[in-house]
Order: C-alpha cells, then sequence, then structure tokens
C-alpha cells in the first residue's frame, strides 16, 4: 500500500508497517524498500486507540533482527538541536517490544486506509 507495508506474524497475526517506519530515512514508495512476499524482521510498538497493530522495521537491523532502539536513540540525543536528518517526526523511538519475524502481504481484504482497517 502506499501509506505502508501490511505483515503477517505470529500465524494469524497481522499488522501495519507504516511508511515511516520502514527505514531510517525518508521513503517515497514502500516498494522502494519492500515487496509483497519479502521476510523482515519487525519491532512491535503497540497498538493504536482502535487496537490494530503498530509494527517498526526500522528499529530492528534486517540482517540479525537486533533491536537498535537504544542506539539509534543515542545517536539522536547525540545531534546538535533541531537536527532531523529526514526523520518525519521526532520523538518516533519506543522502547517497547521485541523483534518478531514477519512476513508481507498485499493487504487485499483490508477495506480502506489503515485508519479503516476492520480486519479480512
Amino acid at each position: 500500500m502506499e501509506f505502508g507495508a501490511f505483515v503477517n506474524f505470529f500465524g494469524p497475526k497481522d499488522g501495519l508497517v507504516h511508511i515511516s517506519e520502514l527505514a531510517p530515512r525518508r521513503v517515497q514508495k514502500t516498494t522502494d524498500v519492500v515487496k509483497e512476499g519479502d521476510k523482515v524482521k519487525v519491532k512491535f510498538l503497540g497498538m493504536d486507540e482502535r487496537g490494530k497493530v503498530r509494527l517498526s522495521m526500522k528499529v530492528v537491523d534486517q540482517e540479525t533482527g537486533e533491536d537498535l532502539t537504544e542506539k539509534l536513540k543515542a545517536e539522536r540525543e547525540a545531534e546538535p538541536p533541531g537536527a532531523c536528518h529526514g526523520r518525519a517526526r521526532p520523538g518516533y523511538l519506543d522502547p517497547r517490544g521485541a523483534a518478531l519475524e514477519a512476513a508481507l502481504f498485499s493487504g487485499r481484504g483490508w477495506r480502506g486506509s489503515w485508519s479503516g482497517w476492520s480486519g479480512r
């Protein structure tokens, strides 16, 4: 989807990696980073106010599965005030969760945008 990638993890569980959570750099198109069927490592960020699963790829080393949250947080704190280096918003790091293996899927069967997600 243009706003991110739907992933399947732990068998029947599905969630969204928003386009801003695909990589530490600005991503123009989801397909610049991932394509349907890719196996990726994600971090569970939590649930939104509607109970939808929020996931991130950018805080997980895609080769080792290492959680990069603390490393990225330290780098960010070392930056001069006002520097954002292409990040869409400050405070994007969330210390909760663990790296998960996940598989991307097309999102077919999901209605509307992420805000209109109502399941399969």
